[in-house]
């Protein structure tokens, strides 16, 4: 299991796997190989534990992805919530069960960014939804490859 207290080696070439995790929805995202652009990439619909983590292990072999970027739903204090904790454990398994290295990134405002990008572009409530989970996906991931400090703590968005 990967152990997030002590930041393992982390690849700065290859794609990475960023996630948006939620209890009924996943947002997912990916970048390029040089880790300069990410793109939403789908939202996943959670079915059972052992489906979902069957499914993404199979997409992270798929797209030969190299690292795991976990969105960390931190309070706007810095604390971790019960939220936090399902997300750790969840990108913990699944970085076990794929063999990769994982970040966990501070995930606040990523949804509020999707939902202000997608209200702009005029969709409806519908198409919003649609997009809003893997489109939080990418900005988190594009806020971790643009840190300079990947091993600290989760960055604020």
């Amino acid at each position: 299991m990967t152990d997030s207290s002590e930041p393992t080696e982390f690849p700065a070439f290859g794609r990475l796997l960023g996630l948006d995790f939620g209890t009924r929805r996943i947002g997912i995202a990916v970048c390029n190989d040089e880790q300069t652009i990410s793109s939403p990439l789908e939202n996943y619909t959670r079915r059972s534990e052992q489906t979902d983590f069957a499914d993404l292990v199979s997409l992270a072999r798929e797209y030969s992805v190299k690292g795991l970027v976990v969105g960390l739903p931190v309070h706007m204090s810095g604390d971790e919530g019960q939220q936090a904790k399902q997300a750790r454990a969840f990108g913990e398994k699944l970085a076990e069960l794929t063999r990769l290295p994982i970040r966990f990134w501070d995930e606040r405002y990523s949804s509020v960014q999707a939902d202000a990008f997608l209200h702009s572009a005029q969709l409806t409530r519908n198409q919003r939804k649609a997009r809003r989970d893997k489109l939080a996906a990418q900005i988190i991931l594009q806020s971790f490859i643009d840190a300079a400090d990947r091993d600290g703590k989760p960055r604020q968005l």
